[in-house]
């Protein structure tokens, strides 16, 4: 009876389009100018559903954010990292060369364990991986005495620094510079390249945007004799996880409730956008042990993806409301590196670089146009009612486009 129950369930689904799977997906996560939310409670619910995605370090405040969130503030992410229901770091592995890039993510506090856990599960062919770490700082000094100085290859300031934070636990940024005698531009240099291996974070978000701020930022500030306020809080090594409470059955439970929170419905196809390293198959065991308890749906649910689908309920009866709505004319502009940028996952087509300058144009869910560099890359056929205005939000303001080239005017 049990089963006969799933399949009637089952059965009354009715597939949406790819298309509208988008225009669901632009409500979902508060893309759209009608779903978009406000204040640091809006920030709190975009944080949730955002739970360990990792995006170019840049891209998080300049698009990401702001898109989701209207009148976003830097102080209310500072707010939510330094109260400790937010934090960063690196997750994945490989090399980085420029700082801007580096991929961070955000993620809940409370999953810091788990996410950390899975960082040891890298795809084939990643470059190494390192212990997973607890970001959370302090911690008992026989736990920052196991730690060891670092990765092989990395500069004598960071070693040192590394192992200062292992001997003495977490440290503002000015007892950093005193204790291993390091200037300020070294120090900056250091903990860039320490970020960046995924060794090191700090409480706040504003410890990133330091090392991320530009040089003429700095020189600006060195030239008035003035000091920024710091609210990056202190910087302390990840340390491994201890494995009693951050097991990887359970790290891989908290991340396929993570992806059901993003996407509303998963499938197969959408952990190409994802860094970690997981098996669809152990995801599937656990979305099919939660649809047997009733916690979740499954189904057909969007038209053209092969295999096994599942959603949350109410994300369920939001694919029934997108159906229900006619697509307006409206163009929805999106970052490259938005974690909304499918284009080559469930489309056809190839796929479009996540860089933090690239934009992408939709018109009724469908990605229309890609502007990559000065150059605007037809994706989708395009209007020629409408084609001056795609060009412009591509671009961000009218311009002449030439065989592909964006011009300036």
């Amino acid at each position: 009876m049990h089963r006969y129950t799933l399949h009637r369930l089952r059965a009354e689904i009715a597939p949406v389009s790819v298309a509208d799977f988008t225009r669901f997906l632009f409500d979902w996560q508060h893309v759209s100018a009608t779903a978009a939310l406000t204040g640091i409670d809006g920030l709190r619910a975009v944080m949730a559903q955002l739970d360990g995605v990792e995006l170019p370090a840049r891209a998080w405040e300049q698009t990401v954010l702001p898109a989701r969130v209207g009148g976003y503030a830097p102080a209310m992410l500072d707010m939510l990292c330094l109260t400790g229901e937010i934090g960063w770091a690196r997750l994945s592995t490989g090399p980085t060369q420029i700082v801007g890039a580096t991929p961070i993510a955000l993620f809940l506090r409370d999953h810091i364990d788990e996410w950390l856990t899975l960082r040891g599960t890298a795809p084939a062919g990643s470059k190494g991986t390192r212990p997973a770490s607890d970001a959370l700082p302090g911690g008992s000094p026989a736990d920052r005495r196991e730690g060891s100085p670092g990765p092989a290859g990395q500069s004598d300031m960071a070693t040192s620094i590394v192992a200062h934070l292992h001997a003495r636990g977490a440290c503002f940024t000015h007892e950093l510079a005193a204790a291993c005698g390091i200037e300020a531009p070294a120090l900056r240099s250091a903990l860039q390249d320490l970020v960046a291996e995924g060794c090191i974070s700090s409480d706040g978000f504003a410890g990133l945007r330091a090392i991320l701020a530009p040089v003429s930022t700095r020189d600006h500030t060195r030239r008035h004799g003035t000091r920024p306020a710091d609210h990056s809080g202190r910087w302390f090594c990840l340390r491994s996880p201890d494995e009693r409470t951050a097991d990887a059955a359970h790290a891989t439970e908290m991340l396929a409730w993570a992806l059901l929170r993003r996407y509303g419905v998963v499938f197969r196809r959408l952990l190409a956008r994802e860094a970690n390293g997981v098996a669809w198959r152990d995801l599937a065991r656990v979305y099919r042990r939660l649809e047997a308890r009733g916690d979740i749906r499954g189904g057909r649910f969007v038209s053209g993806m092969a295999g096994e689908q599942f959603a949350l309920p109410d994300g369920v009866e939001r694919l029934r409301e997108i159906r229900r709505t006619p697509a307006d004319d409206t163009l929805l502009t999106i970052s490259a590196a938005d974690p909304l940028n499918l284009v080559g996952i469930i489309t056809e087509g190839e796929r479009v670089r996540a860089s933090t300058g690239g934009r992408l144009v939709y018109h009724r869910g469908v990605a229309v146009c890609a502007l990559e560099g000065d150059m605007l890359r037809t994706l989708s056929p395009v209007d020629d009612s409408i084609a001056a205005d795609v060009a412009a939000a591509a671009a961000g303001r009218r311009v002449p486009v030439l065989s592909g080239w964006v011009g300036r005017i």
